[in-house]
C-alpha cells in the first residue's frame, strides 16, 4: 500500500500543529509528556468522554481491569494497573484509574465511580468488584449493579448455593452459541425470593441471584467439554433473558477495550516507563480509540482507521476536528 503522506510531510504536519509554548527548546515535547500530571489527564479525559457519550437507558456499564505488561523493568512485576470503565452499546471507554498492583482494584473501583456520570445504567464487574462498598457507590449514583461472585464472599457464596440447591428457581432461558467451532450453551437461572441468603441489608439493594451454567463443546475435535458454573447478585429485578444477555455483555470490555487496545495499539508491548508515561500514553490510546470508534466514514476496523490516520492528513484532520467539535472548542 502506498503511502499517501511522505515521512517528512508528516513531520512537518506535526511540527506546524503540535505548538508547546510552556516547553524550552531543550525539553523535546515527549519528555514533557512523561511530566503531566497523571491525575489530572485522567480527570480531564472523564469530563471530554462525558461530553462524548450519550449513555442510554439502563446501558451496560463494564468495569475491568488490566495490566500493562511492557511497563515492568528488572523483571519486576508492571507498576500500572489501570481499571477502566466501558460502556457498551457507545463503544467507548468512559475513564479509567491507576492502581499499583491487581489487588487494589477494590479501592479504585469507587474512586472511578464517584466520578463517572452514570445515572439509569447497569453496572457489571467481576468478582473483585463484589464488595458491599462497591455496591453502595453503585447505587448511590442511582444505577443498579450485577457483580459476580466467587471465594473471596465466601458465606454469601455458600447461601446463594443454598438458595439454588433448596429454594425455588423464578425462571431459566437457555442461550446457544457457535464460534469458531466451539459451541457454548448457557442456562441462566434466577431466584428473587431469598430463603437462605442471611444479612441481605450488607448489600445494597440486593434484589436477585443468578447462576449461569455453562457447557462448551468443541467441533472436530476430541477435546472433552467443558462444564462451569457462575453465580451473581444484582440490584436488579428482571427475567432471567434480560440477565443472561446483560452478563454476557461484561465480556465486551475485553474483547472490545482491552484485546483491541494490544492488537490496534500494542499497549502491552509498550516499553514506556519513565515518569508518568505509562499511565499518560494509556489514556492516549483511550482517547484515539475513542475518536476512530466515533469517526465512521471509513468503512473498516480500528486498525486500519489508525493506520489511515498515519497515511492521510486529511483523514487524520477529520478525526481530530471530531474531538474539537466534541469539547466544544472555536
Amino acid at each position: 500500500m502506498k503511502w499517501k503522506t511522505t515521512p517528512t510531510q508528516k513531520k512537518n504536519f506535526f511540527a506546524a500543529s503540535l505548538i508547546c509554548p510552556m516547553v524550552s527548546p531543550r525539553t523535546t515535547r515527549l519528555t514533557a509528556f512523561f511530566l503531566i500530571d497523571s491525575d489530572q489527564f485522567e480527570k480531564y479525559f472523564i469530563q471530554w468522554v462525558s461530553d462524548l457519550a450519550q449513555l442510554q437507558p439502563r446501558e451496560i456499564i463494564a468495569i475491568d481491569g488490566k495490566t500493562i505488561r511492557g511497563a515492568k523493568a528488572g523483571g519486576k512485576k508492571s507498576p500500572v494497573h489501570v481499571v477502566s470503565a466501558w460502556a457498551n452499546d457507545n463503544n467507548l471507554v468512559l475513564g479509567q484509574v491507576k492502581v499499583s498492583e491487581k489487588s487494589n482494584e477494590i479501592t479504585a473501583i469507587p474512586e472511578l465511580l464517584k466520578v463517572l456520570s452514570i445515572e439509569n445504567t447497569i453496572v457489571t464487574i467481576d468478582a473483585i468488584g463484589c464488595q458491599t462498598e462497591i455496591a453502595e457507590t453503585i447505587v448511590k449514583k442511582n444505577a443498579d449493579y450485577i457483580l459476580a461472585v466467587k471465594d473471596n464472599q465466601p458465606q454469601l457464596l455458600e447461601h446463594i448455593k443454598d438458595e439454588f440447591r433448596f429454594g425455588k428457581t423464578t425462571e431459566s432461558n437457555l442461550g446457544q452459541e457457535l464460534d469458531h467451532g466451539r459451541m457454548e450453551t448457557r442456562t441462566c437461572s434466577v431466584i428473587d425470593n431469598f430463603k437462605f441468603i442471611e444479612k441481605t441489608n450488607n448489600w445494597k439493594n440486593l434484589t436477585s441471584v443468578i447462576k449461569i451454567e455453562s457447557k462448551r463443546e468443541f467441533k472436530n475435535s476430541e477435546k472433552p467439554a467443558q462444564h462451569a458454573t457462575r453465580y451473581y447478585i444484582s440490584s436488579i429485578k428482571a427475567n432471567s433473558q434480560d440477565f443472561q444477555k446483560a452478563i454476557r455483555s461484561h465480556w465486551a470490555i475485553e474483547n472490545k477495550l482491552h484485546w483491541t487496545l494490544d492488537v490496534a495499539f500494542s499497549e502491552d508491548a509498550s516499553r514506556k516507563r519513565t515518569g508518568n508515561s505509562t499511565q499518560n500514553f494509556s489514556i492516549l490510546n483511550k482517547i484515539a480509540l475513542n475518536l476512530l470508534k466515533n469517526e465512521n466514514s471509513l468503512k473498516s476496523g480500528v486498525k486500519s482507521r489508525r493506520l489511515q490516520a498515519g497515511w492521510d492528513n486529511h483523514y487524520l484532520i477529520k478525526v481530530l476536528n471530531l474531538m474539537k467539535s466534541l469539547m466544544r472548542l472555536p
